[in-house]
């Protein structure tokens, strides 16, 4: 065993208590009382799985804990500090070395031999043990000997943190963010013993660079630390550990074993201090791993370690990344609301969601749903009776507040996403768009956004799409209008598009996804350059402003005809690269004409577009965009915030932000709700309503979207295929009464029953 720090002092005792007969000795380059950092964290989750693996060492360990429930926001904003609390869970704490201590003693207790003050230089020398653990932290010599194997990947975060400690205590885990002359920092502290509390300080690059401190000047540091936070330490003074500004480096490694080598903890792993896992992460790798080799088939439990191990923490990983992520952005959020920094930070990973924290503490929850409901209604003129629920609570959960968007007014802020049907019969919508449609708005959702619908026959993605290019499509989609304005209080968009380059597909029914129809059936493509979106695709005309004219010309048609036709709400559909999209991602848009190079150029033909619908259409207006192109030089996040200024600009009320799709070479990084940080941004920093969609599954992950400031409206799409009742259904769980149809009135008692908030 490398390493005698948590995860393989756990390890070492573990195998012992399963195999008494193996002979574990750990090897550990320092002292016993030595240790880097201050204090570690675990959750109650946490605790539970060391108890089950070993009762003794919990119980030893308990008595030592630094017990919290409690997470405190200390926020400096326009001169004075914000104090808000969340309580309900459920943490505790304990000092580093006061863990390594009794982890020692119950190793020797088991008989481990422990040999430390050793550094270890010819790991081959070791190879001849049965199996050789690598718990050899974050620089771990074992992975770079071996690297060819494991295959290492490290990513450098880009804020500098310094990890101090202060005999201040905390009651809860507490994060306060001040600014100085120099920017913007924040701490991240929490209680580990009687006396002792963690003092993380975490700052920007920019902001680090401004301070002028050297990275390795210990002294300097605590007392620059110390001047800044002296309110927030109460005449306590800091402590340092061989403390140093770094950065946090997260490690991932494609495998983690190699023949008899196994890597354990850090080694093989990191997550951001900012979630407290790399601790929990390593010792219950060890009980894995321990498990693993328990009847002596080392291979195969080898194998079965990783197998079981590698999604966990890549879960758990992808949480931390997320965290890391606002932390480092952490002056953008600072600029809301103390109530929504403190709900914003507390569900960052996407894993904490409106109804965990209700469990916790409703009375945190109340109070953040009165606050939504307090700004939203200083921002509206829809008053949350407008919602039509038959509730006396003006502080609603977010999502059944009312929204009102360029006068257009929402009963509630939960969309039906644009879902393709392809059961268009030459582009004429039918019964099977009626029911569709009809059910989901009876269902309870604010808005209903049809399918992508083509504004010229050659605009289809396929034979089946729906369309909007004569007036006989216009009367087709008014009878579905007109149902869902007389039985429900939702209001419909039309998304209007032209497939481009992607044109002329099989049905996905009859063929997978994005297969030409039979050469005999394809109708001519268009798009900004020759290029075809696959090999098995024809090559698109490359546009010519006559072309351009014409397709400008059809999308004007379309929304004209969307006002006869009883439509609320026009969305131009630029995004998943079909036409327009196709013109503003370098990976489609080759020319050199005054429609292509820099995204000024690029934007220039959908721009246009969007201005000439604009003009045509006086009712709310929104543009799909997909954010990010999930392929090397293509569109970047930063680019899509250029854009959503420029729709801005053009007269747009709201962006739907979506990725991808725009490139055979996309790979998305998928999650719960992966695309919301692409909305919010573009919220926040342009200042324009946007919808949130992607992965999103049901109406609590609404609630903590809207409430977080990440998005103004929420989409669900094949959640609402599952559930067309979905809103109506989590209206009736939290205590919101919608309306029924005349007809399924008597629908109510039942509903009551059904769904009796908890």
């Amino acid at each position: 065993m490398l390493g005698g720090g948590p995860a393989g002092l756990f390890f070492s005792l573990l195998l012992r208590k399963k195999r008494p007969d193996a002979e574990v000795h750990v090897y550990e380059r320092n002292a016993p009382d030595d240790t880097f950092g201050w204090g570690v964290v675990f959750s109650d989750e946490t605790l539970g799985n060391l108890a089950d693996a070993d009762e003794e060492t919990l119980r030893a360990i308990r008595a030592n804990f630094a017990y919290w429930d409690a997470i405190d926001l200390f926020h400096q904003q326009d001169g004075a500090m914000h104090h808000r609390r969340s309580g309900g869970h459920g943490f505790c704490g304990i000092g580093r070395k006061k863990l390594l201590l009794l982890l020692q003693q119950r190793a020797r207790e088991l008989g481990v031999q422990l040999h430390f003050s050793q550094e270890v230089s010819d790991l081959e020398a070791l190879r001849d043990s049965d199996l050789l653990v690598a718990a050899d932290g974050v620089n771990s010599k074992t992975r770079k000997t071996y690297e060819a194997h494991f295959q290492p990947h490290i990513d450098m975060g880009s804020s500098r943190f310094i990890w101090l400690g202060t005999k201040k205590p905390h009651e809860a885990f507490t994060f306060i963010f001040r600014q100085n002359a120099h920017g913007t920092f924040q701490v991240h502290a929490y209680q580990f013993d009687d006396s002792t509390s963690t003092f993380i300080v975490e700052t920007d690059a920019d902001t680090f660079a401004r301070t002028g401190l050297d990275e390795n000047d210990e002294a300097g540091a605590v007392a620059y630390c110390e001047k800044l936070f002296a309110d927030d330490l109460d005449g306590h003074g800091l402590l340092a550990n061989r403390s140093r500004w770094i950065r946090f480096p997260t490690v991932r490694n494609r495998r983690w074993v190699y023949e008899n080598v196994a890597l354990l903890g850090d080694a093989a792993h990191t997550a951001h201090f900012s979630v407290g896992s790399g601790t929990k992460m390593a010792m219950e790798d060890a009980i894995a791993l321990a498990e693993g080799c328990a009847d002596g088939d080392i291979a195969a439990g080898l194998l079965r370690y990783e197998e079981e191990r590698e999604p966990i923490v890549a879960r758990i990983q992808r949480a931390a990344s997320q965290s890391q992520q606002w932390f480092e952005e952490a002056p953008r959020h600072l600029q809301h609301e103390p109530d929504r920094v403190m709900f914003s930070l507390l569900s960052r990973t996407r894993r904490v969601t409106h109804g965990n924290l209700a469990l916790r503490e409703q009375a945190y929850v109340d109070g953040a749903n009165a606050f939504f409901s307090g700004r939203e209604a200083a921002a509206t003129e829809v008053g949350a009776r407008a919602s039509g629920a038959a509730n006396d609570d003006d502080a609603l959960p977010p999502a059944f507040q009312p929204l009102e968007l360029a006068g257009m007014k929402l009963a509630n802020r939960v969309v039906v996403s644009p879902m393709c049907q392809y059961r268009a019969d030459e582009g004429l919508v039918g019964d099977w768009h009626m029911v569709h449609l009809g059910s989901r708005a009876m269902g309870g959702a604010g808005l209903i956004f049809t399918e992508m619908t083509a504004v010229s026959e050659d605009a289809r993605i396929t034979p089946g799409c729906a369309g909007m290019y004569s007036d006989a499509h216009g009367g087709a989609w008014k009878r579905i209008t007109d149902f869902v304005h007389a039985e429900s209080s939702a209001r419909v968009c039309l998304q209007l598009g032209h497939a481009g380059r992607k044109g002329a597909c099989k049905l996905p029914f009859e063929a997978d996804y994005d297969v030409p129809l039979d050469s005999s059936a394809r109708w001519p493509l268009l798009a900004p350059s020759a290029l075809p979106w696959s090999e098995e695709f024809d090559a698109p005309k490359a546009m010519d402003e006559a072309d351009m004219e014409r397709v400008t010309a059809d999308f004007v048609t379309a929304a004209k005809r969307a006002a006869g036709a009883g439509f609320d709400m026009v969305e131009v559909h630029a995004a998943h690269g079909y036409l327009l999209s196709s013109f503003l991602s370098p990976l489609s848009n080759r020319r050199t004409d005054a429609y292509g190079g820099a995204l000024e150029g690029r934007a220039r033909f959908p721009l246009h577009v969007v201005r000439a619908v604009r003009d045509a259409w006086t009712g709310p207006l929104s543009v799909r965009i997909s954010a990010v192109d999930w392929a090397p030089d293509g569109l970047e996040l930063d680019d899509s915030v250029a854009l959503a200024r420029l729709l801005k600009d053009a007269g747009v009320d709201l962006v739907d932000v979506s990725s991808g799709q725009t490139s055979t070479e996309s790979k998305p990084v998928y999650g719960r709700a992966y695309q919301t940080p692409f909305a919010e941004r573009i919220r926040n920093e342009v200042g324009i309503r946007t919808m949130a969609v992607g992965n999103i599954l049901d109406v609590d992950r609404a609630n903590t979207i809207l409430l977080a400031g990440r998005a103004d409206l929420v989409a669900l799409a094949r959640a609402h295929l599952a559930n067309p009742y979905l809103t109506r259904h989590a209206a009736a769980a939290a205590g919101v009464r919608l309306p029924w149809p005349a007809p399924y009135r008597a629908a109510a008692s039942v509903e009551a029953k059904l769904f009796e908030p908890t």
